[in-house]
Protein backbone atom coordinates (compact mmCIF):
# COMPACT_ATOMS: atom_id res chain seq x y z
CA UNK A 1 0.00 0.00 0.00
CA UNK A 2 1.23 3.33 -0.54
CA UNK A 3 2.03 5.37 2.41
CA UNK A 4 0.99 9.23 3.13
CA UNK A 5 3.67 11.75 2.82
CA UNK A 6 3.13 15.34 4.47
CA UNK A 7 5.95 17.63 3.40
CA UNK A 8 6.29 21.79 2.87
CA UNK A 9 6.63 23.08 -0.37
CA UNK A 10 9.09 25.57 -1.45
CA UNK A 11 9.68 26.22 -5.03
CA UNK A 12 12.67 28.46 -4.11
CA UNK A 13 14.89 25.78 -3.12
CA UNK A 14 16.50 23.45 -5.60
CA UNK A 15 13.71 20.41 -6.57
CA UNK A 16 15.32 16.88 -5.65
CA UNK A 17 15.28 14.74 -8.44
CA UNK A 18 14.48 10.95 -8.79
CA UNK A 19 14.23 8.55 -11.92
CA UNK A 20 10.77 8.58 -13.14
CA UNK A 21 9.21 4.82 -12.18
CA UNK A 22 9.65 2.53 -14.98
CA UNK A 23 6.89 -0.06 -15.76
CA UNK A 24 7.03 -3.49 -14.44
CA UNK A 25 6.53 -6.63 -15.90
CA UNK A 26 6.22 -9.82 -14.18
CA UNK A 27 9.52 -12.48 -14.66
CA UNK A 28 8.25 -14.27 -17.32
CA UNK A 29 6.11 -13.25 -20.61
CA UNK A 30 2.52 -14.61 -20.10
CA UNK A 31 1.09 -18.07 -21.75
CA UNK A 32 -1.38 -17.73 -24.58
CA UNK A 33 -4.39 -18.75 -22.15
CA UNK A 34 -7.23 -21.58 -23.17
CA UNK A 35 -9.90 -19.90 -25.16
CA UNK A 36 -13.53 -18.88 -24.28
CA UNK A 37 -15.73 -16.32 -22.73
CA UNK A 38 -14.04 -12.53 -22.92
CA UNK A 39 -11.24 -13.11 -20.51
CA UNK A 40 -7.78 -11.45 -20.71
CA UNK A 41 -9.28 -9.91 -24.47
CA UNK A 42 -8.41 -6.82 -23.03
CA UNK A 43 -11.94 -5.35 -22.84
CA UNK A 44 -14.76 -5.83 -20.31
CA UNK A 45 -18.28 -4.78 -20.94
CA UNK A 46 -20.28 -3.80 -18.25
CA UNK A 47 -23.45 -3.59 -19.68
CA UNK A 48 -24.17 -0.18 -21.49
CA UNK A 49 -20.55 0.29 -21.24
CA UNK A 50 -17.48 -1.24 -22.30
CA UNK A 51 -14.29 -0.50 -21.06
CA UNK A 52 -10.46 -0.81 -22.11
CA UNK A 53 -7.61 -0.55 -19.58
CA UNK A 54 -4.82 2.17 -20.13
CA UNK A 55 -1.14 2.19 -19.03
CA UNK A 56 0.20 4.65 -21.22
CA UNK A 57 0.77 7.99 -19.70
CA UNK A 58 2.02 11.02 -19.83
CA UNK A 59 3.45 13.49 -17.00
CA UNK A 60 1.21 16.63 -16.09
CA UNK A 61 3.04 17.35 -12.42
CA UNK A 62 5.68 15.71 -10.63
CA UNK A 63 5.20 17.04 -6.86
CA UNK A 64 8.77 17.09 -5.33
CA UNK A 65 9.87 19.09 -2.45
CA UNK A 66 12.79 20.81 -0.64
CA UNK A 67 16.20 19.88 1.56
CA UNK A 68 16.65 16.41 -0.67
CA UNK A 69 13.38 14.93 0.00
CA UNK A 70 10.64 13.55 -2.43
CA UNK A 71 7.05 13.86 -2.10
CA UNK A 72 7.01 10.99 -4.59
CA UNK A 73 3.96 11.45 -6.53
CA UNK A 74 3.45 12.17 -10.23
CA UNK A 75 0.18 13.11 -11.88
CA UNK A 76 -0.44 11.64 -15.45
CA UNK A 77 -2.99 12.11 -18.26
CA UNK A 78 -3.93 8.37 -19.87
CA UNK A 79 -2.57 8.21 -23.59
CA UNK A 80 -3.41 5.84 -26.59
CA UNK A 81 -7.17 5.53 -25.77
CA UNK A 82 -8.69 3.51 -28.50
CA UNK A 83 -10.75 5.49 -30.75
CA UNK A 84 -14.94 5.78 -29.99
CA UNK A 85 -13.49 5.52 -25.85
CA UNK A 86 -13.21 8.43 -23.64
CA UNK A 87 -11.09 8.93 -20.64
CA UNK A 88 -12.84 9.25 -16.84
CA UNK A 89 -10.01 10.50 -15.34
CA UNK A 90 -6.21 11.05 -14.76
CA UNK A 91 -3.72 8.80 -12.30
CA UNK A 92 -1.14 9.14 -9.80
CA UNK A 93 1.25 7.07 -8.05
CA UNK A 94 4.13 7.16 -6.12
CA UNK A 95 7.93 7.42 -7.97
CA UNK A 96 9.33 4.91 -5.22
CA UNK A 97 7.72 1.86 -7.33
CA UNK A 98 7.41 1.11 -10.81
CA UNK A 99 4.79 2.18 -12.94
CA UNK A 100 1.99 0.06 -13.19
CA UNK A 101 -1.05 1.54 -12.70
CA UNK A 102 -3.94 2.14 -15.01
CA UNK A 103 -7.55 3.91 -15.51
CA UNK A 104 -10.36 2.25 -17.39
CA UNK A 105 -11.84 4.42 -19.94
CA UNK A 106 -15.24 3.63 -21.81
CA UNK A 107 -17.33 3.65 -24.50
CA UNK A 108 -20.74 2.77 -24.64
CA UNK A 109 -21.85 -0.42 -26.19
CA UNK A 110 -25.11 1.19 -28.00
CA UNK A 111 -27.64 3.45 -27.27
CA UNK A 112 -31.29 3.63 -28.68
CA UNK A 113 -33.11 6.76 -27.55
CA UNK A 114 -36.29 4.65 -28.11
CA UNK A 115 -35.81 2.62 -25.57
CA UNK A 116 -33.34 4.78 -23.49
CA UNK A 117 -34.16 8.49 -22.46
CA UNK A 118 -30.34 9.63 -22.05
CA UNK A 119 -26.97 7.84 -23.24
CA UNK A 120 -24.63 6.01 -20.59
CA UNK A 121 -21.40 8.85 -21.16
CA UNK A 122 -22.28 12.53 -21.40
CA UNK A 123 -19.96 15.28 -21.41
CA UNK A 124 -19.37 17.78 -17.88
CA UNK A 125 -20.72 21.01 -17.81
CA UNK A 126 -17.90 22.33 -16.81
CA UNK A 127 -15.21 22.19 -13.89
CA UNK A 128 -14.69 23.47 -10.50
CA UNK A 129 -11.07 24.11 -9.37
CA UNK A 130 -10.12 22.04 -6.66
CA UNK A 131 -6.72 23.13 -5.62
CA UNK A 132 -4.10 24.97 -7.43
CA UNK A 133 -0.50 26.04 -6.58
CA UNK A 134 0.72 29.16 -8.63
CA UNK A 135 4.37 29.96 -8.00
CA UNK A 136 7.34 31.73 -10.20
CA UNK A 137 7.97 28.65 -11.50
CA UNK A 138 5.78 25.83 -10.67
CA UNK A 139 1.71 25.86 -11.67
CA UNK A 140 -0.63 22.97 -11.48
CA UNK A 141 -4.38 22.89 -11.45
CA UNK A 142 -6.60 20.19 -9.98
CA UNK A 143 -10.54 20.03 -11.41
CA UNK A 144 -13.30 18.25 -10.61
CA UNK A 145 -15.73 17.94 -13.40
CA UNK A 146 -19.28 19.19 -12.94
CA UNK A 147 -22.12 16.49 -14.78
CA UNK A 148 -24.98 16.75 -16.00
CA UNK A 149 -28.10 16.19 -13.85
CA UNK A 150 -28.49 12.51 -13.42
CA UNK A 151 -24.70 12.19 -14.14
CA UNK A 152 -21.46 11.35 -11.84
CA UNK A 153 -17.62 12.44 -12.44
CA UNK A 154 -15.21 9.75 -12.18
CA UNK A 155 -12.11 11.34 -11.73
CA UNK A 156 -10.13 14.43 -11.52
CA UNK A 157 -8.43 16.46 -14.41
CA UNK A 158 -4.78 18.11 -13.73
CA UNK A 159 -3.36 20.82 -16.16
CA UNK A 160 -0.42 23.33 -15.60
CA UNK A 161 -2.53 26.26 -16.97
CA UNK A 162 -5.33 28.06 -15.26
CA UNK A 163 -7.47 27.76 -18.12
CA UNK A 164 -10.32 25.39 -17.73
CA UNK A 165 -10.04 22.08 -19.31
CA UNK A 166 -12.16 21.23 -22.49
CA UNK A 167 -15.36 19.32 -22.07
CA UNK A 168 -14.25 17.11 -24.42
CA UNK A 169 -11.53 16.09 -21.97
CA UNK A 170 -13.42 13.17 -19.90
CA UNK A 171 -16.70 11.64 -20.09
CA UNK A 172 -19.80 11.52 -16.82
CA UNK A 173 -21.28 8.65 -15.98
CA UNK A 174 -25.38 8.43 -15.99
CA UNK A 175 -25.65 7.70 -12.54
CA UNK A 176 -27.73 4.45 -11.86
CA UNK A 177 -24.11 2.94 -14.37
CA UNK A 178 -22.26 3.47 -11.03
CA UNK A 179 -21.54 2.29 -7.65
CA UNK A 180 -20.65 4.60 -4.18
CA UNK A 181 -17.06 4.66 -3.44
CA UNK A 182 -14.84 5.79 -0.45
CA UNK A 183 -11.37 6.93 0.43
CA UNK A 184 -8.85 4.55 0.91
CA UNK A 185 -5.54 5.63 1.49
CA UNK A 186 -4.40 8.82 2.04
CA UNK A 187 -1.41 9.25 -0.20
CA UNK A 188 -0.22 12.96 0.13
CA UNK A 189 -0.16 15.58 1.48
CA UNK A 190 1.01 18.83 0.32
CA UNK A 191 1.37 22.11 2.23
CA UNK A 192 2.72 25.55 0.33
CA UNK A 193 3.35 28.88 1.02
CA UNK A 194 2.01 29.61 -2.42
CA UNK A 195 -1.49 27.71 -1.66
CA UNK A 196 -4.05 28.81 1.17
CA UNK A 197 -4.86 25.77 1.93
CA UNK A 198 -3.23 22.34 2.83
CA UNK A 199 -3.92 19.58 0.00
CA UNK A 200 -4.49 15.86 0.17
CA UNK A 201 -4.86 13.14 -2.03
CA UNK A 202 -6.84 9.95 -1.50
CA UNK A 203 -7.06 6.08 -3.38
CA UNK A 204 -10.42 5.24 -3.60
CA UNK A 205 -12.31 1.70 -3.77
CA UNK A 206 -15.68 0.70 -4.08
CA UNK A 207 -17.82 0.92 -0.59
CA UNK A 208 -19.12 -2.71 -1.40
CA UNK A 209 -16.52 -5.34 -2.14
CA UNK A 210 -16.67 -9.02 -2.26
CA UNK A 211 -17.83 -12.08 -4.82
CA UNK A 212 -21.81 -10.40 -5.09
CA UNK A 213 -20.29 -6.81 -5.27
CA UNK A 214 -20.39 -5.16 -8.39
CA UNK A 215 -18.49 -1.66 -8.64
CA UNK A 216 -15.51 -1.85 -10.43
CA UNK A 217 -12.29 0.67 -9.80
CA UNK A 218 -11.89 3.14 -12.22
CA UNK A 219 -8.12 3.41 -11.01
CA UNK A 220 -8.51 7.16 -10.84
CA UNK A 221 -7.75 9.06 -7.45
CA UNK A 222 -9.52 11.66 -5.10
CA UNK A 223 -8.41 15.07 -3.96
CA UNK A 224 -9.15 18.24 -1.71
CA UNK A 225 -7.76 21.00 0.43
CA UNK A 226 -7.71 19.50 4.12
CA UNK A 227 -10.58 21.62 4.84
CA UNK A 228 -12.62 20.46 2.16
CA UNK A 229 -16.34 19.17 2.95
CA UNK A 230 -16.10 15.21 3.67
CA UNK A 231 -19.62 15.16 1.89
CA UNK A 232 -17.52 15.57 -1.43
CA UNK A 233 -15.48 12.29 -1.26
CA UNK A 234 -19.35 10.95 -2.91
CA UNK A 235 -18.64 13.19 -5.78
CA UNK A 236 -16.11 10.48 -7.34
CA UNK A 237 -17.54 7.46 -7.59
CA UNK A 238 -16.58 3.54 -9.35
CA UNK A 239 -18.39 1.99 -11.69
CA UNK A 240 -21.18 -0.44 -12.06
CA UNK A 241 -20.81 -4.17 -13.41
CA UNK A 242 -24.23 -4.80 -14.75
CA UNK A 243 -23.33 -7.85 -17.07
CA UNK A 244 -24.79 -10.58 -15.00
CA UNK A 245 -22.99 -13.14 -16.79
CA UNK A 246 -19.46 -12.12 -15.78
CA UNK A 247 -18.34 -12.74 -18.86
CA UNK A 248 -15.05 -11.69 -18.66
CA UNK A 249 -14.04 -14.39 -15.83
CA UNK A 250 -12.29 -17.21 -16.51
CA UNK A 251 -13.66 -20.53 -17.25
CA UNK A 252 -12.47 -23.86 -15.78
CA UNK A 253 -9.52 -24.64 -18.47
CA UNK A 254 -8.18 -21.15 -17.95
CA UNK A 255 -8.55 -21.56 -14.42
CA UNK A 256 -6.50 -24.59 -14.27
CA UNK A 257 -4.10 -22.71 -16.50
CA UNK A 258 -3.73 -19.32 -14.24
CA UNK A 259 -2.88 -21.36 -11.22
CA UNK A 260 -0.43 -23.70 -13.51
CA UNK A 261 0.87 -20.42 -14.29
CA UNK A 262 1.19 -18.49 -11.24
CA UNK A 263 0.38 -21.10 -8.12
CA UNK A 264 2.90 -19.87 -5.48
CA UNK A 265 5.43 -22.42 -4.24
CA UNK A 266 5.00 -22.20 0.23
CA UNK A 267 7.87 -22.78 2.37
CA UNK A 268 7.42 -23.87 5.54
CA UNK A 269 9.77 -23.33 8.22
CA UNK A 270 12.95 -25.50 8.72
CA UNK A 271 11.84 -25.66 12.84
CA UNK A 272 8.20 -26.47 11.90
CA UNK A 273 6.90 -29.38 14.01
CA UNK A 274 3.28 -29.01 12.79
CA UNK A 275 3.00 -29.51 8.92
CA UNK A 276 0.02 -29.47 6.67
CA UNK A 277 -2.03 -32.73 5.15
CA UNK A 278 -4.86 -32.64 3.10
CA UNK A 279 -8.30 -33.02 4.95
CA UNK A 280 -8.56 -36.72 3.90
CA UNK A 281 -5.31 -37.55 5.08
CA UNK A 282 -6.65 -35.89 8.28
CA UNK A 283 -10.01 -37.84 8.35
CA UNK A 284 -8.53 -41.67 7.60
CA UNK A 285 -5.95 -41.04 10.54
CA UNK A 286 -8.27 -40.45 13.43
CA UNK A 287 -9.55 -37.22 13.60
CA UNK A 288 -12.85 -37.41 15.76
CA UNK A 289 -16.39 -35.87 15.39
CA UNK A 290 -17.66 -34.72 19.25
CA UNK A 291 -21.18 -34.06 19.34
CA UNK A 292 -22.87 -31.77 22.68
CA UNK A 293 -23.92 -34.32 25.37
CA UNK A 294 -22.11 -37.18 24.02
CA UNK A 295 -18.48 -38.00 25.66
CA UNK A 296 -17.36 -40.22 22.96
CA UNK A 297 -16.51 -39.00 19.40
CA UNK A 298 -17.37 -40.76 15.98
CA UNK A 299 -14.52 -41.94 13.50
CA UNK A 300 -15.11 -39.21 10.35
CA UNK A 301 -15.43 -40.74 6.75
CA UNK A 302 -12.50 -40.17 4.95
CA UNK A 303 -14.49 -37.56 2.31
CA UNK A 304 -16.19 -36.25 5.47
CA UNK A 305 -19.43 -37.45 4.20
CA UNK A 306 -20.83 -38.04 7.88
CA UNK A 307 -20.26 -34.68 8.83
CA UNK A 308 -23.08 -32.29 9.78
CA UNK A 309 -24.08 -30.15 6.51
CA UNK A 310 -25.04 -26.56 6.14
CA UNK A 311 -26.44 -24.69 9.44
CA UNK A 312 -24.72 -22.34 11.35
CA UNK A 313 -21.14 -22.57 13.86
CA UNK A 314 -23.71 -23.35 16.92
CA UNK A 315 -21.41 -25.05 19.40
CA UNK A 316 -23.23 -28.15 18.52
CA UNK A 317 -20.30 -30.52 17.08
CA UNK A 318 -16.38 -29.83 16.94
CA UNK A 319 -13.45 -32.22 15.36
CA UNK A 320 -10.90 -33.12 17.81
CA UNK A 321 -7.44 -35.84 17.79
CA UNK A 322 -8.28 -38.89 18.99
CA UNK A 323 -7.62 -39.66 22.36
CA UNK A 324 -4.40 -42.43 22.16
CA UNK A 325 -1.75 -40.60 22.90
CA UNK A 326 0.58 -42.07 19.58
CA UNK A 327 -2.12 -41.37 17.14
CA UNK A 328 -2.88 -37.74 18.91
CA UNK A 329 0.93 -36.73 18.39
CA UNK A 330 0.73 -38.42 14.79
CA UNK A 331 -2.09 -36.49 13.57
CA UNK A 332 -0.55 -32.71 15.11
CA UNK A 333 2.82 -33.49 13.04
CA UNK A 334 1.00 -33.29 9.70
CA UNK A 335 1.63 -35.06 6.34
CA UNK A 336 3.04 -32.96 4.10
CA UNK A 337 3.54 -35.18 1.21
CA UNK A 338 -0.21 -35.54 1.23
CA UNK A 339 -0.82 -31.48 1.59
CA UNK A 340 -2.61 -29.89 -1.10
CA UNK A 341 -4.02 -26.33 -1.48
CA UNK A 342 -8.12 -26.25 -1.53
CA UNK A 343 -8.98 -23.03 -4.06
CA UNK A 344 -11.90 -21.31 -4.16
CA UNK A 345 -11.97 -18.99 -7.19
CA UNK A 346 -14.56 -15.94 -7.06
CA UNK A 347 -15.44 -12.82 -9.14
CA UNK A 348 -13.29 -9.48 -7.78
CA UNK A 349 -14.32 -5.52 -8.06
CA UNK A 350 -17.25 -6.01 -10.36
CA UNK A 351 -15.85 -9.02 -12.03
CA UNK A 352 -12.24 -7.06 -13.42
CA UNK A 353 -10.51 -9.41 -11.18
CA UNK A 354 -10.45 -12.89 -10.07
CA UNK A 355 -9.42 -13.72 -6.87
CA UNK A 356 -7.97 -17.30 -6.36
CA UNK A 357 -8.17 -18.11 -2.82
CA UNK A 358 -5.89 -21.00 -2.30
CA UNK A 359 -6.91 -22.00 1.30
CA UNK A 360 -3.75 -24.72 3.48
CA UNK A 361 -5.23 -27.23 6.01
CA UNK A 362 -2.77 -27.99 9.03
CA UNK A 363 -3.91 -30.60 11.35
CA UNK A 364 -2.63 -28.42 14.57
CA UNK A 365 -1.48 -24.98 15.39
CA UNK A 366 1.61 -25.41 17.77
CA UNK A 367 1.73 -22.90 20.57
CA UNK A 368 3.04 -18.95 20.24
CA UNK A 369 6.51 -17.56 20.86
CA UNK A 370 6.24 -14.62 22.92
CA UNK A 371 8.65 -12.08 22.20
CA UNK A 372 9.29 -9.02 24.88
CA UNK A 373 11.86 -7.07 24.46
CA UNK A 374 15.12 -8.92 23.98
CA UNK A 375 13.92 -12.05 25.67
CA UNK A 376 11.84 -15.11 23.37
CA UNK A 377 9.73 -16.74 25.63
CA UNK A 378 8.64 -20.34 23.61
CA UNK A 379 4.93 -20.79 25.66
CA UNK A 380 3.97 -24.51 26.68
CA UNK A 381 0.05 -24.19 25.15
CA UNK A 382 -1.12 -20.79 24.38
CA UNK A 383 -1.86 -20.61 20.97
CA UNK A 384 -2.28 -24.73 20.45
CA UNK A 385 -5.61 -25.30 18.80
CA UNK A 386 -6.40 -28.11 17.15
CA UNK A 387 -7.72 -27.56 12.99
CA UNK A 388 -5.55 -24.89 11.10
CA UNK A 389 -7.11 -23.07 8.19
CA UNK A 390 -4.92 -20.57 6.64
CA UNK A 391 -4.89 -18.53 2.88
CA UNK A 392 -3.26 -16.43 0.92
CA UNK A 393 -4.99 -14.90 -2.46
CA UNK A 394 -3.73 -14.26 -5.95
CA UNK A 395 -5.70 -11.15 -7.33
CA UNK A 396 -5.84 -11.55 -11.44
CA UNK A 397 -6.31 -9.00 -13.88
CA UNK A 398 -9.57 -10.14 -15.98
CA UNK A 399 -8.47 -7.64 -18.72
CA UNK A 400 -4.97 -9.28 -19.63
CA UNK A 401 -4.69 -12.60 -17.46
CA UNK A 402 -1.59 -10.99 -15.41
CA UNK A 403 -1.08 -11.45 -11.95
CA UNK A 404 -1.71 -7.91 -10.29
CA UNK A 405 -1.19 -8.84 -6.44
CA UNK A 406 -1.39 -11.77 -3.37
CA UNK A 407 -2.92 -10.94 -0.20
CA UNK A 408 -1.08 -12.66 2.51
CA UNK A 409 -3.53 -13.98 5.53
CA UNK A 410 -1.65 -13.20 8.80
CA UNK A 411 -3.62 -14.61 11.46
CA UNK A 412 -6.76 -12.44 11.87
CA UNK A 413 -5.25 -9.84 9.16
CA UNK A 414 -3.14 -9.93 6.56
CA UNK A 415 -2.00 -7.07 3.74
CA UNK A 416 -1.97 -7.08 -0.14
CA UNK A 417 1.53 -7.00 -2.10
CA UNK A 418 2.03 -5.63 -5.25
CA UNK A 419 3.19 -8.42 -7.73
CA UNK A 420 6.65 -5.86 -8.09
CA UNK A 421 7.38 -6.73 -4.30
CA UNK A 422 6.63 -10.64 -4.16
CA UNK A 423 9.55 -12.84 -4.35
CA UNK A 424 9.62 -15.27 -7.38
CA UNK A 425 10.50 -18.95 -8.12
CA UNK A 426 10.03 -20.53 -11.51
CA UNK A 427 9.00 -18.09 -14.06
CA UNK A 428 5.80 -15.93 -12.56
CA UNK A 429 5.05 -18.56 -9.64
CA UNK A 430 5.44 -15.98 -6.04
CA UNK A 431 6.84 -17.49 -2.96
CA UNK A 432 4.45 -18.16 -0.19
CA UNK A 433 6.53 -18.57 3.74
CA UNK A 434 4.30 -19.78 6.42
CA UNK A 435 5.27 -18.90 9.98
CA UNK A 436 6.35 -21.49 12.18
CA UNK A 437 3.46 -22.75 14.40
CA UNK A 438 0.93 -20.37 13.37
CA UNK A 439 1.26 -20.81 9.84
CA UNK A 440 0.50 -17.17 8.95
CA UNK A 441 1.65 -16.26 4.80
CA UNK A 442 4.17 -13.59 4.38
CA UNK A 443 5.91 -12.35 1.30
CA UNK A 444 9.36 -12.92 2.51
CA UNK A 445 11.48 -14.39 5.20
CA UNK A 446 12.60 -13.06 8.40
CA UNK A 447 10.98 -12.62 11.87
CA UNK A 448 7.63 -10.65 11.98
CA UNK A 449 6.20 -9.12 15.10
CA UNK A 450 2.39 -9.40 15.90
CA UNK A 451 2.26 -6.59 18.38
CA UNK A 452 4.15 -3.12 19.19
CA UNK A 453 7.16 -3.17 16.73
CA UNK A 454 8.27 -0.09 18.42
CA UNK A 455 8.37 -1.90 21.66
CA UNK A 456 9.36 -4.80 20.80
CA UNK A 457 6.33 -6.93 22.52
CA UNK A 458 4.06 -8.90 21.33
CA UNK A 459 4.34 -12.30 18.95
CA UNK A 460 7.02 -14.02 17.28
CA UNK A 461 6.39 -14.94 13.84
CA UNK A 462 9.38 -16.40 12.37
CA UNK A 463 9.28 -17.32 8.07
CA UNK A 464 12.22 -19.19 5.98
CA UNK A 465 13.05 -21.55 3.38
CA UNK A 466 13.39 -25.12 4.06
CA UNK A 467 13.38 -28.35 2.28
CA UNK A 468 9.19 -27.98 3.39
CA UNK A 469 7.41 -26.95 0.79
CA UNK A 470 4.28 -27.18 -1.38
CA UNK A 471 3.82 -26.14 -4.93
CA UNK A 472 0.42 -25.49 -5.49
CA UNK A 473 0.73 -24.93 -8.94
CA UNK A 474 0.44 -29.07 -9.45
CA UNK A 475 -0.45 -29.72 -5.86
CA UNK A 476 -4.08 -28.00 -5.50
CA UNK A 477 -7.89 -29.01 -6.09
CA UNK A 478 -10.45 -26.63 -6.76
CA UNK A 479 -13.17 -26.78 -4.11
CA UNK A 480 -15.64 -23.45 -5.53
CA UNK A 481 -16.40 -21.30 -8.07
CA UNK A 482 -20.05 -20.14 -7.92
CA UNK A 483 -20.02 -17.97 -11.19
CA UNK A 484 -19.16 -20.96 -13.09
CA UNK A 485 -22.60 -22.24 -12.43
CA UNK A 486 -24.70 -25.05 -10.22
CA UNK A 487 -22.63 -28.35 -10.18
CA UNK A 488 -20.06 -27.48 -12.88
CA UNK A 489 -17.44 -27.43 -9.57
CA UNK A 490 -18.62 -30.23 -7.04
CA UNK A 491 -18.32 -28.85 -3.77
CA UNK A 492 -16.39 -31.75 -1.35
CA UNK A 493 -18.80 -32.57 1.73
CA UNK A 494 -16.18 -31.14 4.13
CA UNK A 495 -16.59 -27.96 2.43
CA UNK A 496 -19.96 -27.99 3.61
CA UNK A 497 -19.37 -28.36 7.84
CA UNK A 498 -19.78 -25.07 9.02
CA UNK A 499 -19.25 -26.30 12.76
CA UNK A 500 -15.38 -26.02 14.97
CA UNK A 501 -12.42 -27.93 13.12
CA UNK A 502 -11.46 -28.48 16.92
CA UNK A 503 -12.46 -27.76 20.22
CA UNK A 504 -12.50 -24.75 22.30
CA UNK A 505 -9.75 -23.65 24.58
CA UNK A 506 -9.58 -21.57 27.21
CA UNK A 507 -5.92 -20.45 28.53
CA UNK A 508 -5.03 -19.27 31.74
CA UNK A 509 -2.98 -17.10 29.80
CA UNK A 510 -3.18 -13.97 31.75
CA UNK A 511 -0.99 -15.20 34.93
CA UNK A 512 1.66 -16.72 32.36
CA UNK A 513 1.86 -13.50 30.45
CA UNK A 514 2.07 -11.40 33.52
CA UNK A 515 5.00 -13.53 35.29
CA UNK A 516 7.04 -12.37 31.79
CA UNK A 517 5.63 -8.76 32.12
CA UNK A 518 7.35 -8.55 35.74
CA UNK A 519 10.34 -9.59 34.04
CA UNK A 520 10.98 -5.76 32.34
CA UNK A 521 13.08 -3.41 33.55
CA UNK A 522 10.78 -0.87 36.06
CA UNK A 523 10.59 1.54 32.61
CA UNK A 524 9.34 -1.02 30.38
CA UNK A 525 6.35 -1.70 32.56
CA UNK A 526 4.59 1.91 32.46
CA UNK A 527 1.41 -0.21 32.46
CA UNK A 528 0.45 -4.33 33.21
CA UNK A 529 -2.46 -3.08 31.64
CA UNK A 530 -1.48 -1.36 28.56
CA UNK A 531 0.74 -4.38 27.84
CA UNK A 532 -1.50 -6.38 27.82
CA UNK A 533 -3.13 -5.01 25.31
CA UNK A 534 0.10 -5.34 22.83
CA UNK A 535 -0.50 -9.39 22.46
CA UNK A 536 -3.28 -10.43 20.60
CA UNK A 537 -6.66 -11.51 21.77
CA UNK A 538 -6.56 -14.78 20.55
CA UNK A 539 -3.61 -15.69 23.34
CA UNK A 540 -6.42 -15.40 26.27
CA UNK A 541 -8.22 -18.57 24.31
CA UNK A 542 -8.85 -20.36 21.12
CA UNK A 543 -11.92 -20.35 19.98
CA UNK A 544 -12.59 -24.10 18.05
CA UNK A 545 -11.34 -22.45 14.07
CA UNK A 546 -14.15 -22.74 11.63
CA UNK A 547 -13.97 -24.04 8.29
CA UNK A 548 -13.57 -21.94 4.55
CA UNK A 549 -17.16 -20.81 3.86
CA UNK A 550 -17.42 -19.71 7.50
CA UNK A 551 -14.77 -16.75 7.10
CA UNK A 552 -16.11 -13.67 6.24
CA UNK A 553 -13.47 -13.61 3.23
CA UNK A 554 -15.31 -16.33 1.83
CA UNK A 555 -17.81 -13.93 0.60
CA UNK A 556 -16.60 -10.78 1.34
CA UNK A 557 -12.87 -8.80 0.42
CA UNK A 558 -9.78 -9.22 2.26
CA UNK A 559 -9.37 -7.98 5.77
CA UNK A 560 -6.84 -5.01 5.64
Amino acid sequence: MFGCNSLCWDSSVPEFTDPDPLPFSLPSPLPQWPQGGSFASGRICLGEIEVVKVNNFEKVWRCTSLNGKSLGFTFYRPLEIPEGFFCLGYYCQSNHQPLRGYVLVARETSFDASVLESPALEKPLNYSLIWSLDSHDECVYFWLPNPPTGYKAMGIVVTSSPKEPEVEEVRCVRDDLTETCETSDLLLTVKSKYAKDSFQVWNTQPCDRGMLARGVDVGTFFCGSTYFDSEQVVDIVCLKNLDSSLHAMPNQNQIHALIQHYGPTVYFHPDEKYLPSSVQWFFKNGAVLHAAGNKKGIAIDYQGSNLPSGGTNDGAFWIDLPTDGDARNNLKKGNIESAELYVHVKPALGGAFTDIVMWVFCPFNGPATLKVALMNIEMSKIGEHVGDWEHFTLRISNFTGELWSVYFSQHSGGGWIHAFDLEFNKGNKPIVYSSKDGHASFPHPGTYLQGSSKLGIGVRNDAAQSKFIVDSSVKYQIVAAEYLGEGVITEPCWLQYMREWGPTVVYDSRSEIEKIINLLPLFVRFSVENLFELFPTELYGEEGPTGPKEKDNWLGDEYC
